[in-house]
């Protein structure tokens, strides 16, 4: 990318505009800036699941496989970012999605089928798991929208639809590793007509 900032305020941004890497000046509610900044919330949150993964690695050693597999998504979230801030620069590649679909089919082997709704919750790694993914389907919609109005690449979006997906199962598997009972979800009692 070769492009570094040397100066973290520039001011420029203080009239509802930011700049583009391509030099276009865009309000900052743009669906390009939007798709952005939802893509650095997941990657933020992402990067705070995986810390919290790191410090509990050492009381369950299971967790580290998901620590190796989810560590390259926080670089290809970057990258993302990159190709949305610079519509020209491509980034993302199939390969890797790819690689995310292989977890995805091994660790539900290793779950089994899922037999119920679950909810975010059982232990904070799960809900942290979970709020991942969440901001992950919302990544995705910011990054639809987006396309509605400017066509962007189509591995991009399926990538965040992807890892939607591996957090889902991630949020599982860390359950079963750590030997806490999802949250199942129970409908509301049926009131008396």
């Amino acid at each position: 990318m070769g492009y570094r900032l040397s100066k973290i305020y520039t001011r420029t941004g203080d009239t509802g505009e930011t700049g583009l890497a391509d030099g276009r000046r865009v309000a900052k509610d743009h669906p390009r800036v939007e798709a952005m900044g939802e893509v650095d919330t997941l990657n933020s949150q992402l990067g705070l699941l995986l810390a919290e993964l790191a410090e509990q690695q050492a009381m369950r050693p299971g967790l580290g496989e998901i620590i190796e597999v989810l560590t390259p998504c926080q670089h290809r979230l970057f990258d993302l970012g990159g190709e949305l801030a610079m519509p020209e620069y491509q980034a993302l590649q199939q390969p890797e999605i790819e690689r995310l679909e292989v977890v995805i089919d091994r660790w539900n082997e290793e779950l089994g089928p899922l037999q119920n709704f679950i909810l975010p919750g059982g232990s904070h790694l799960i809900a942290q798991a979970h709020v991942c993914r969440s901001l992950a389907r919302s990544a995705e919609r910011r990054c639809q929208h987006l396309n509605a109005v400017e066509p962007i690449r189509g591995v991009g979006l399926a990538y965040v639809n992807r890892l939607s997906d591996l957090l889902f199962v991630a949020a599982r598997l860390i359950a079963k590793r750590q030997g806490i009972d999802e949250v199942l979800w129970q409908a509301a009692p049926k009131q008396p007509a």
